[in-house]
Parts: structure tokens; C-alpha cells; sequence
């Protein structure tokens, strides 16, 4: 085996000891991830989806936080926004979700 199926084998190993049943999904979310790509998991609610996101991350040693998209959802709350504070007349960032929680392959 080359090192990438090794650690392919690894993560899905860990992650199948939480999601049972689920092996082809595990799989096409190694896919994705050892190719770059984006994912997008749907299903019907209650079937685990939140929860194999979260294994993956955690397999990955990084973090996981929840984005619910909902119609009230606005730009800041995902990207995040800067806000002045006016003793210091400074700029502070305070970051959305995906700015928190994404991280950023390097190439």
C-alpha cells in the first residue's frame, strides 16, 4: 500500500468506528478530500450527517462547527466582520464560521 491508501485506510477506519453503515459515503469523502474537491452532504435529517462531518474533522485532528443554513442566515454570520473600536480608532475582526473553522490547503 502507498501512504496515501494508508492514510486513507486510517481515517476511514476511525470514522467507521462511529458511523456504522455508511462506508460508501466515508469513502467518497476520502475521495473528495484526497483530491482537493468540496462536499456537500445531503439526506434526510436524522441519518448522521452532522455527526460523520464531525468524525472526519476530528480523524483530520482539526475542529468542527455546525453552520445551519437558515433564511435569516446573513453574510457576516458565515464570513465574519470587522468592527471599530472607537477608543483606539482601530479595526478588530471577529470571524464568522467558515472563516473560523476552514482551513486552507497549502500548495
Amino acid at each position: 500500500m502507498t501512504k496515501i491508501q494508508e492514510f486513507a485506510a486510517k481515517i476511514s477506519e476511525n470514522v467507521e468506528r462511529v458511523i456504522i453503515g455508511k462506508a460508501e459515503a466515508i469513502e467518497l469523502l476520502m475521495v473528495a478530500l484526497l483530491c482537493d474537491g468540496h462536499i456537500l452532504i445531503e439526506d434526510v435529517p436524522g441519518v448522521g450527517k452532522t455527526m460523520l462531518a464531525r468524525a472526519i474533522a476530528i480523524s483530520l485532528g482539526g475542529q468542527f462547527k455546525r453552520l445551519q443554513c437558515t433564511p435569516d442566515l446573513l453574510p457576516n454570520d458565515v464570513t465574519g466582520v470587522s468592527v471599530l473600536t472607537n477608543k483606539t480608532g482601530s479595526l478588530s475582526s471577529a470571524l464568522g464560521r467558515f472563516l473560523s473553522t476552514s482551513f486552507w490547503p497549502m500548495k
